[in-house]
């Protein structure tokens, strides 16, 4: 997660001192890709997850060949050096994505590289089964934008590695109907849903960042297959999941579904989606315009910055909020920090419900919650 001062510092170039302007490009286009088949003879690779550099292969002991690539013949031949250099050094381990920058002889010189080595699904196990036979690998490359911004999408760029895993098929029919269109359209599948969704819900947007901060069950209706996916994907990079403890979130989603009978339903009829039995607060809204004024400059990266920090001003606010319920078990003044923080936050309705199921089992604290649920709801009537 990326504090917000880091903002300007992500939209630059990896030289640095961009003008707004010309940072643009890094939106659309010039986005690059490269399949290449890995050929290691039996025995000279690294086990899986073994790290040690004495067992992965020399220079001289495996093949990379070309399968597909939309890079120009010497950008290509750059890429296909910088990457033998990795696999010699025992860089590339199998299933584990890496990002860096790469200077190749391309308009941009200096681009953002994502690559990944990895193995078809259906002989992974078969070569562990049959250790005489040669393994089969492949090396991937998502090329574009910066490093620090495909540094942001690395999760979602592994989880694109696996649906590839699953199309990816020897025979060339294969190649070309499933596994090319699935290799040129990766940055606007794992990149851009962000982007697509803050677009489609502008205003609206801050009932889906109050979802995902809540748990609240989302069902979405009448939306074409892509659109329902960005709203998954868009409500998983905002929900605080690998960031607050499991057991919490399990226990709030549990609580958020029995408290309101009711899951948000999402209609996209028409153009502009509507929504029912939807919430929001103040902390989200302030956050909505902050995406709502980020699309002018139509930067994905961008965007999914922003949400980074959303999500970092949301952990920081817990965090808070958790230290003054300690502070008032022992001390009246701290209790009414922690009423004024829950009112003057914006997000106190979440906030509580939280720390709430964080304390069910700590009675002192669970005292102090109940008495601020109290002060809520006596301060919201009035």
């Amino acid at each position: 997660m990326l504090p917000d001062g880091d903002e300007r510092e992500l939209e630059s170039s990896e030289e640095g001192g961009a003008a707004g302007e010309e940072r643009r490009p890094e939106r659309h286009g010039n986005t690059y890709h490269s399949l290449y088949g890995y050929c290691r003879p039996c025995g000279q690779g690294a086990a899986p997850g073994d790290g040690s550099a004495a067992e992965t292969p020399s220079g001289e002991d495996f093949s990379l060949s070309l399968l597909d690539t939309n890079l120009p013949v010497e950008a290509e031949t750059e890429l296909r050096s910088f990457l033998a250099k990795r696999l010699t050094k025992g860089a590339l381990f199998e299933g584990m994505g890496n990002v860096v920058s790469v200077g190749l002889s391309i308009p941009e010189y200096k681009v953002g590289c994502y690559y990944c080595r990895f193995q078809q699904e259906n002989l992974l196990e078969m070569a562990t089964l049959e250790s005489d036979a040669n393994a089969q690998e492949y090396v991937v490359c998502f090329l574009g934008g910066s490093e620090k911004g495909l540094e942001l999408f690395r999760l979602e760029l592994d989880k694109y590695i696996q649906s590839l895993k699953i199309n990816l098929d020897l025979e060339q029919k294969t190649l070309e109907t499933s596994v090319k269109p699935h290799l040129s359209s990766w940055f606007e599948n794992a990149v851009c849903p962000i982007q697509r969704v803050v677009q489609l819900f502008q205003e609206k947007l801050a009932f889906l960042l109050h979802a995902a901060l809540s748990y609240t069950p989302v069902e979405v209706k009448n939306a074409d297959e892509r659109t329902e996916k960005d709203i998954s994907r868009f409500l998983a990079a905002a929900s605080l999941q690998g960031l607050v403890q499991e057991g919490t979130m399990t226990s709030l989603c549990i609580a958020m579904t029995e408290e309101q009978h009711k899951s948000i339903i999402i209609d996209c009829t028409g153009p502009q989606p509507q929504l029912h039995n939807a919430g929001s607060n103040r902390f989200c809204e302030d956050w909505m315009h902050a995406f709502v004024n980020g699309a002018e400059g139509g930067n994905p990266f961008l965007f999914r910055q922003i949400l980074e920090n959303f999500k970092l001003k949301a952990i920081q606010d817990i965090n808070n909020l958790k230290r003054f319920i300690r502070q008032a078990e022992m001390n009246h003044y701290a209790l009414f920090k922690c009423y004024m923080f829950l009112k003057n936050c914006g997000s106190g309705d979440i906030l509580l419900k939280i720390v709430k199921v964080e304390h069910a089992e700590m009675p002192e604290a669970r005292n102090v919650v109940t008495v601020l649920e109290e002060f809520m709801r006596e301060t919201s009537v009035a």
